[in-house]
């Protein structure tokens, strides 16, 4: 069996559920540990979370038992006091760990794991982009809890789908608070959402841009010409999730370097549809143009000064 840590937010949780298709798609048994959102276990995180795939309709999982996770999880335990214990005496520990997590941005070996507890966010496309079709049919949408914005977007859905609708969505907030910004800011910069803007009104006409931001009021003052830019800001909350479904039926998406935001690009069906991502996630992330093209297939990558990779 293999058993996939569910955690972080919801493009996060989207993506280790992706990995579980996956798994699933290559006859694997696999499973789901949701215990990082034991309530006793959110108390002590910074940014507490909530088991977010439960939004989507009907979306099909199995959750593994205690003891199953446990069989796993305190062998580990077991492994690392023993491993303590042999290395005071000068012996070198059994490698054979039930436990692996995430150290690089694409690991082939998973697709071979048997028996293995997994752990990590798995953002490359690479891992699950050949059963994307698949992801689309499975991550059902809810309607909005307000049956008037659900109406709303309803309406805006129509109009976008009969336009050169692009997506923009721009990630400010926890990203710009002092214990975020030195690793994941100043990467999707204004000079890239400049170039990512001008890329698509350089190849369609009347191109007309959608703002999806918590920040709304810098929204307001920056992207105030409304023949040119709408800016969503009513789909709040759990009802956040309303956005990635307003993303996906747009032309182009322009992503942060989110999770969120890949989402909306992923889940996008509609036929030539371009996508633009930060060529990087985090500014510790070094900059490997070949792996990520690899690993991120047609997807345009763009640095923070706004070329393009």
């Amino acid at each position: 069996m293999v058993i996939i840590k569910i955690a972080g937010g919801l493009g996060n949780q989207m993506q280790q559920y992706s990995l579980y298709r996956k798994l699933l798609s290559l006859g694997k048994e696999v499973k789901l540990d949701l215990s990082w959102f034991d309530p006793k276990t959110q108390e002590k995180m910074l940014a507490p979370r909530e088991f977010e795939l439960s939004l989507f309709r009907d979306l099909p999982y199995e959750i593994c038992s205690d003891e199953e996770r446990d069989a796993f999880l305190n062998q580990g335990f077991a492994k690392k006091v023993t491993g303590k214990v042999l290395k005071k005496l000068g012996l070198r520990e059994n490698s054979n760990d039930k436990v692996f997590t995430e150290t690089q941005m694409y690991h082939p070996e998973i697709f071979e794991f048997e028996d293995k507890y997994v752990e990590g966010y798995f953002a490359c496309q690479k891992y699950y982009g050949d059963i994307m079709d698949e992801l689309q049919r499975l991550f059902l949408f809810p309607e909005h809890s307000v049956k008037d914005l659900h109406q709303r977007n309803m309406t805006l859905v129509s109009k976008i789908d009969n336009q050169n609708a692009v997506s923009v969505h721009i990630r400010r907030g926890d990203y710009l608070a002092p214990e975020n910004i030195e690793i994941l800011g100043n990467i999707a910069t204004e000079e890239y959402y400049e170039s990512a803007m001008r890329y698509f009104e350089e190849k369609y006409e009347d191109v007309h841009f959608y703002i999806f931001t918590s920040d709304h009021e810098y929204a307001r003052d920056k992207y105030f010409d409304e023949d040119k830019y709408t800016i969503v800001d009513w789909n709040t909350g759990k009802d956040s999730v309303q956005d990635l479904m307003l993303m996906s039926h747009c032309l182009g998406n322009i992503c942060a370097n989110s999770t969120f935001s890949f989402w909306g690009a992923r889940l996008n069906g509609r036929k030539g549809r371009e996508i633009i991502r930060t060529a990087t996630m985090r500014n510790n992330q070094k900059v490997d143009p070949a792996l990520m093209h690899d690993c991120w297939g047609d997807w345009i990558l763009m640095d923070k000064n706004g070329v393009i990779v």
